[in-house]
């Protein structure tokens, strides 16, 4: 199956031909219900784990401490955007732990990665362990394949400093001010009137590789690599929603008909934080140094 991201409603370079400076790409990894194996890059499905290597627990103390939920693996070859990993590795493999007990305020996740290099993997774990327990179904992900796509982005709009800032900023006003006369107005859903930076021309929303991170609930923040203080960049985005009501430009081509199922915007089933997503970043100077992350 091939999943095709609409074109933008409006060309953003042709408004502001400075934003051409700051376009990056994104790999779209659209998860859509299916069953992997231990060869593909998925959600939710077995990992290429060797058969002699312990599973991943969940070292930090809390009432139901066991084994961590296998999320995703991707394959660097399925995802051009996904920053290189140490030593050539060529598989990228997440986890989490099913409960909300973790970090400074006791209600945090726990997230791990893990980066291997596939050829060496002999003998996958044929069993794989399972949580018996878990705190939060939203993070039981449903058993996904990915059709990645590449796109276009540019950075979230309060990081475009100066004059491009300005007239970005200018923009986006304008355009909220005209959405707001014409409320009272019934709309198409699938062609807003009135596109926005934020939801329409900037970041894709959904599951990615790469490209430029969103921070929808904090604000811009700097994210620096504990072991150098390098600058990071965003590795992946786990996110809750495929597309939301403001961001449903954004919705396959292919997905646009009639006959939908209302929740089909969580493929995955997964919800992180208040529904929103997870911002995983890396170092670029060293891959093997901590990864960082983001609720947003």
């Amino acid at each position: 199956m091939t999943l095709t991201t609409p074109p933008r409603p409006l060309d953003v370079e042709a408004l502001f031909p400075d934003l051409a400076a700051h376009r990056g790409t994104a790999t779209r990894l659209h998860p859509r219900a299916g069953s992997p194996g231990t060869g593909d890059s998925h959600v939710g499905g077995p990992l290429l784990w060797p058969a002699d290597e312990p599973w991943p627990a969940c070292d930090e103390p809390h009432e139901h401490s066991g084994p961590l939920l296998a999320v995703a693996q991707l394959y660097r070859r399925d995802a051009p955007d996904l920053p290189a990993g140490p030593d050539g590795c060529d598989l990228l493999q997440v986890f989490w732990c099913p409960f909300d007990s973790h970090g400074p305020t006791g209600h945090g996740m726990h997230v791990r990665l893990r980066w291997r290099r596939s050829a060496e993997v002999r003998e996958a774990l044929a069993e794989q362990p399972q949580a018996t327990v878990v705190g939060f179904d939203g993070y039981v992900p449903n058993p996904c394949v990915l059709h990645p796509e590449r796109v276009t982005e540019y950075p979230y709009i309060e990081l475009l400093t100066g004059e491009l800032g300005e007239r970005v900023e200018e923009w986006e006003d304008a355009q909220e001010e005209a959405a707001y006369e014409e409320a009272s107005h019934e709309a198409d859903e699938d062609s807003r009137a009135w596109p926005s930076y934020q939801s329409d021309l900037s970041i894709a929303p959904g599951w990615k590789a790469g490209g430029h991170p969103a921070w929808n609930v904090t604000g811009p923040g700097t994210m620096d690599c504990r072991g150098c203080g390098h600058g990071m960049e965003l590795l992946l985005t786990i996110d809750t929603y495929e597309w939301r009501s403001d961001s449903i430009s954004w919705r396959p081509v292919q997905e646009a008909g009639a006959g939908l199922r209302i929740d089909s915007n969580r493929p995955t089933g997964v919800a992180v934080g208040n529904y929103g997503k997870l911002n995983i970043f890396a170092c670029p100077g060293d891959p093997a140094h901590p990864h960082g992350f983001a609720v947003q």
